[in-house]
């Protein structure tokens, strides 16, 4: 176990990743993180029903960006990054 206020070789690999991620994150990217903490609760899911919601002509909250379905690979893209590194993308985003 490690020292209280020492991070792990675990943690320390994690964190690199994450920070390496996120500085390849493009605009649109960068701009659905800030979304989904603004907007959302940050989740994705209420993000992605209105996206496929607007793409099926159904009722929707927000006009987000206009090419849904590319934003749906990004949104599935970091929701996977988060889920796997138990993360908020958000907590490394800075609001514009």
């Amino acid at each position: 176990m490690a020292e209280p206020g020492k991070k792990t070789d675990k943690a320390k690999t994690a964190g690199k990743q994450v920070r390496g991620f996120v500085n390849t994150l493009s605009e649109e990217q960068r701009m659905l993180v800030v979304l989904k903490a603004q907007l959302y609760d940050g989740m994705w899911e209420p993000m992605l029903d209105d996206l496929r919601n607007r793409l099926e002509g159904k009722p929707y909250i927000f006009k987000l960006a206009s090419r849904i379905e590319n934003d749906i690979e990004r949104i599935e893209e970091m929701a996977e990054f988060e889920s796997e590194h138990n993360i908020d993308l958000a907590d490394y985003v800075d609001s514009p």
